[in-house]
């Protein structure tokens, strides 16, 4: 119960990741404000949680969203001692000589600036509290090239910069601020980013994960899960002498994608537009996480 009498906000909270983590967080003590714009799954994330996790409709595009949660959660539990900025999806798939201005800033507000203010309302109510901890969601797309679109890479590699900058900011008020750089997670955002037909999505996930599995030198599928437990250890005092740093959590995938062994495998981004395809042709399909 290492979070008991904590109070944390989690965004991105009714599926994959965020779910895991808000149930992690809860499961070890911590009363949760789960925030996402899929009211369904956050609310029945809520019924069953036995008074544990709070649910609050917030979409991370808009500002006054994720202060009016962070204000929200302060208000009704005193303060707020864990947040995990964690939604995003794929953002705008276009190459750099192809991205539209308005594709490009979309991206950049959902998956940068909604870190970037989820980090600015929730850090006044955090001044001063014991064992306060941030933790970012970034991807190995920040660490090079070819694992996700131009667009999506950018702002995660965005999302690691700021953790260090908004570390040393936030030093002097006794906050930590991390992040996490999963690799191939089994999570709605390969078929959610795609164009993939709602009729090919439940045989788009079954490829998905099967390919998951022979992605990395880890011979399994990366789960939600496996993210959940770094978010646990960072928003710990386990972790109590770490901030402004990011732990890589990829079953080795930037080790070498998996065509750098067996040179009869595509790269990983060519094998999910090519899923991409095969999916429209109504067979199946699958950007990092």
């Amino acid at each position: 119960m290492r979070f008991a009498g904590k109070v944390a906000v989690v965004t991105g909270a009714a599926s994959g990741i965020g779910k895991a983590a808000v149930l992690k967080l809860a499961g070890e003590g911590a009363h949760v404000f789960a925030a996402d714009i899929d009211e369904a799954g956050g609310q029945a994330l809520a019924a069953a949680s036995n008074g544990k996790i709070s649910f609050i409709r917030c979409d991370v595009t808009v500002p006054s969203d994720i202060e009016a949660l962070m204000n929200a959660a302060a208000e009704k539990a005193g303060g707020i001692d864990i947040v995990f900025n964690n939604a995003a999806a794929g953002g705008d798939r276009a190459p750099i000589d192809e991205i539209t201005p308005e594709g490009w800033d979309r991206s950049m507000d959902l998956i940068l600036k909604s870190v970037a203010m989820g980090i600015r309302y929730a850090s006044p109510h955090m001044k001063g509290r014991n064992g306060a901890s941030i933790v970012n969601t970034a991807s190995v797309a920040a660490l090079g090239a070819g694992y996700s679109p131009t667009a999506y890479a950018v702002a995660k590699a965005g999302v690691l910069h700021l953790t260090k900058v908004a570390a040393t900011d936030l030093a002097q008020y006794g906050i930590r601020v991390n992040a996490i750089c999963p690799g191939f997670i089994n999570t709605n955002i390969f078929t959610s980013s795609l164009d993939v037909p709602d009729d090919s999505k439940d045989a788009a996930k079954a490829i998905i994960a099967d390919m998951s599995a022979h992605a990395q030198p880890v011979a399994r599928g990366g789960q939600p899960e496996d993210i959940a437990n770094a978010v646990a250890y960072l928003a710990s005092e386990d972790s109590s002498f770490m901030t402004g740093t990011h732990m890589l959590v990829d079953g080795g995938l930037t080790i070498g994608q998996r065509h750098a062994w067996d040179p009869e495998a595509p790269g990983m981004f060519d094998a999910l537009t090519a899923m991409e395809d095969a999916a429209k042709g109504g067979v199946g399909a699958g950007t990092a996480a």
